[in-house]
């Protein structure tokens, strides 16, 4: 898409916090950085900007977007909380939670952001960055990761650029986000639900609540339903490179994605070797994990090889990730 726009970068600051919220409020579109992801900010309320921003990332419409705000005093002004919500975002706001919950009767955000669903998503972000630019502008923000949809989320300012430059008026560059995987989603239904799991663990949450999560339908997270929330398509954070998961083995022209200090067969006949974290740590493996799946994605392998990674805690998100990146583009 060649719009002739001039896509500027900013180093993050005073200077660059009031020039993202003017862009906002003038409808544009801006990339800032969050603790979990980069996200591409449009004012929640204004439904051209999020159609534009639809534009620019190639995302469907009927995919809903998270409306980021600045506190729970904001979040209570857009949607409706039980008691059970209240718990979750007062234990983990700011943070990488994002709660799916009922619409206030007078929610701003728009109609087309909410993919004409009853529920909103929403979210504190913790990174000061992103809550400068949200406290400045004055309103709730939807923030998608700031991406090609369906490609791999960015974890830098430059991967930003690489992908939505000449689609977007500004970036913000705070430098490498921290989480490195997209915020836990739970729906606040009559029992919660674990619609994504994320930068916040399963165990965290339940140890909130008292009882465990319940999971979505599968029917939920089929490429031909309308999400009920972000990042449930099956199809979804996916290099151009083919991805193969739980490799005991890597064959002639792979790259290898590796984790921990074991070892796969024939790991001589990988192309490229990049480890997400030697000493199996998931923290690190999380952070690592969508830069690492750029980088190996630019190096023209036949498929890439990823060694098994255990689904505790933050495992859990990192192979949410791993499978939907496994099922491409389609």
């Amino acid at each position: 898409m060649d719009t002739g726009l001039k896509t500027h970068v900013l180093l993050a600051g005073a200077a660059a916090t009031a020039t993202a919220a003017g862009v906002l409020a003038e409808g544009g579109l801006v990339a800032f950085p969050t603790e979990t992801v980069y996200g591409l900010g449009a004012d929640a309320g204004n439904a051209g900007a999020i159609a534009r921003l639809y534009e620019a990332k190639g995302r469907p419409a009927f995919n809903p977007l998270i409306a980021h705000v600045a506190d729970l005093a904001a979040a209570r002004r857009i949607a409706l909380f039980d008691g059970q919500a209240l718990r979750l975002a007062e234990a983990f706001w700011p943070g990488p939670l994002t709660l799916v919950l009922p619409k206030a009767l007078s929610c701003p955000v728009a109609e087309l952001a909410t993919a004409g669903l009853d529920t909103v998503a929403i979210r504190v972000p913790a990174h000061k960055v992103a809550r400068d630019i949200i406290r400045t502008f004055g309103g709730a923000v939807v923030a998608p990761s700031a991406n090609l949809s369906g490609h791999v989320s960015p974890t830098t300012a430059e991967h930003v650029n690489g992908d939505l430059a000449g689609r977007i008026d500004l970036i913000i560059d705070g430098g490498p986000v921290e989480v490195g995987v997209e915020s836990t989603i739970v729906g606040c239904f009559s029992d919660p639900v674990l619609l994504r799991p994320g930068g916040l663990t399963r165990d965290e949450i339940e140890r909130v609540l008292g009882h465990p999560l319940l999971s979505p339908p599968p029917e939920a997270e089929s490429d031909s339903a309308q999400p009920i929330a972000p990042g449930m398509l099956a199809s979804h954070y996916a290099p151009r490179t083919p991805v193969r998961l739980n490799a005991s083995d890597v064959h002639v022209g792979e790259a290898l994605l590796a984790f921990g200090s074991g070892k796969v067969a024939r790991s001589e006949c990988a192309s490229v070797v990049m480890n997400l974290s030697t000493r199996g740590d998931l923290a690190e493996a999380a952070a690592n994990l969508f830069g690492y799946l750029r980088t190996l994605d630019k190096r023209n392998a036949d498929a890439i090889a990823v060694m098994p990674i255990p689904e505790d805690g933050l495992g859990e998100a990192i192979n949410d990730r791993l499978r939907r990146a496994a099922v491409g583009r389609g």
